[in-house]
């Protein structure tokens, strides 16, 4: 997300709404004819379900697979040789694997453009281009919001891709963890935690979320993620440190409105489902959009 200047942003985000109110014919013939490589080496539903969706609704057509065992790398084949043979069969390819760094070294060896769908616990950008224009459509703009980001910010590493992106915007981001769950330290130089190294956006951080809920816009609520612990009872003292249910969200803001990556755990109660301030849902719905503007742009430079 650090490599997206705003105006690049805004630029997808105005795709998005052109391709809303395109005419069948005209948003079929973006990608009519070419084909998106799904190379996902972990578990996804939403971001492979809506790549595969965005695809289809712009006229192309998607191949490759969603668990290894189905592949080559059972048999010992490198990642760089399945990125050759996914690229000789596609246009475009999308990218989800455990480690960091591997759409980057995707990149390196393709000739075709990489997109990662998440990479390890590092980044991942598309989640952020939607989380970002739900915050535009749902607030109709993002300069002046009072943010809060919720959960696993160590681990989570759709929490590092959102901040880059808001770091864009005059916003105030209010960080709330458990002290073992703090953001990395090798982030804070980008997010404005060190004085002077941003200036638009106000970062604090805090471990008492029902302190600060009555002062939000947003609400970005995230899973702890027993996935990304190399101990399980490190995870068992932190899991269930934050959730919020109906009784919580009355204290908020009428407008405020309330997200989540998704999947959830016990983060979000049901009985918010309900409420008007629940957007989660929503903001999937938001990422076949997005994520079809973005294949458009990649497709028809």
């Amino acid at each position: 997300m650090k490599d997206f200047s705003r105006a690049e942003l805004e630029l997808l985000f105005d795709t998005t709404d052109k391709l809303l109110e395109m005419k069948y014919r005209e948003k079929v013939a973006l990608g009519e004819g070419r084909i998106l490589g799904i190379m996902f080496f972990e578990p996804s539903t939403r971001t492979r379900l809506s790549f595969e969706s965005a695809m289809a609704s712009i006229g192309g057509i998607s191949v490759g697979f969603s668990e290894t065992r189905t592949t080559s790398m059972e048999k010992g084949e490198s990642l760089a040789d399945t990125v050759r043979v996914v690229e000789a069969n596609s246009d475009v390819l999308v990218l989800r694997h455990p480690m960091e760094g591997a759409a980057r070294f995707a990149a390196e060896i393709a000739t075709k453009p990489i997109i990662s769908g998440g990479a390890g616990t590092e980044e991942h950008p598309t989640q952020a281009m939607l989380d970002l224009y739900t915050i535009v459509k749902e607030k109709k703009g993002l300069d002046g919001l009072n943010i809060g980001i919720v959960g696993d910010l160590r681990f989570g590493r759709t929490v590092y891709s959102l901040i880059y992106g808001l770091a864009k915007y005059d916003v105030k981001i209010y960080l709330v963890s458990p002290p073992g769950l703090k953001i990395r330290q090798e982030a804070t130089h980008d997010i404005g935690l060190v004085p002077g190294k941003s200036k638009s956006v106000e970062v604090t951080e805090n471990e008492n979320l029902q302190d600060i809920m009555p002062e939000l816009d947003v609400l970005y609520m995230t899973r702890i993620q027993k996935e990304r612990f190399p101990d399980e009872q490190e995870y068992e003292k932190v899991h269930g440190s934050y959730f919020i249910d109906a009784e919580h969200v009355k204290k908020m803001k009428p407008d405020a409105i309330v997200m989540h990556p998704l999947p959830r755990v016990d983060e979000i109660r049901p009985d918010v489902d309900q409420m008007p301030q629940a957007r989660y849902f929503r903001q999937m719905q938001y990422g076949r959009n997005v994520r079809a503007a973005l294949l458009s742009l990649i497709l028809n430079p």
